[in-house]
């Protein structure tokens, strides 16, 4: 009998800390979506759930997570446009592929800095920093929108960049509020 309700309440609790954790991710997705147009509702909430850590994080937590997201989005788009450079291609998309390789270079540098500067309470380098790596993805698609008879093959992955990017910066904007 008290193992049973011992049960049932492990349950309980389980069940509630589950709908704490998706309010919490829910709310500050809310949060993010309408301070930072780049921000959709359903990306920030899908992206922030699939890691499983987020059950369990503060809203504090929440922006190392988006911050480790974008970095993870940064290293595989860079390893993406690797592979695309050594594929057979025109002059002028290998040509805006090794810009936008070089870009994410940097951008993958600065991810590093900003999780980093994040993690120190340096909110202000680590929002100059995540900035810099949503620009990169912006400047990397605007490349090929020069040319106008070259379709980017990065416009998803810049895309997430730019969302992910700003989810981070959303949650800086949350937690440096609530530190000051």
């Amino acid at each position: 009998m008290i193992s049973s309700s011992c049960f049932i309440a492990l349950l309980f609790f389980s069940l509630f800390l589950s709908i704490h954790a998706q309010t919490l991710i829910r709310g500050t997705c809310k949060i993010c979506s309408q301070q930072d147009p780049t921000v959709n509702y359903e990306f920030c909430t899908t992206s922030l759930e699939s890691v499983s850590g987020s059950r369990h994080a503060d809203v504090k937590g929440l922006g190392r997570i988006s911050i480790r997201l974008t970095q993870a989005n940064v290293y595989n788009t860079r390893s993406h446009i690797k592979s695309l450079v050594k594929k057979k291609c025109s002059s002028s998309i290998k040509m805006r592929l090794d810009d936008c390789f070089e870009l994410y270079s940097n951008a993958l540098i600065d991810i590093r800095h900003a999780l980093r500067s994040y993690k120190l309470g340096h909110y202000d380098e680590a929002n100059i920093l995540i900035s810099s790596v949503m620009d990169a993805a912006t400047t990397c698609e605007n490349g090929f929108k020069e040319k106008h008879n070259i379709v980017s093959p990065l416009t998803k992955r810049n895309n997430a960049t730019v969302e992910l990017s700003g989810i981070g910066l959303s949650i800086i904007h949350i937690v440096g509020v609530g530190t000051n």
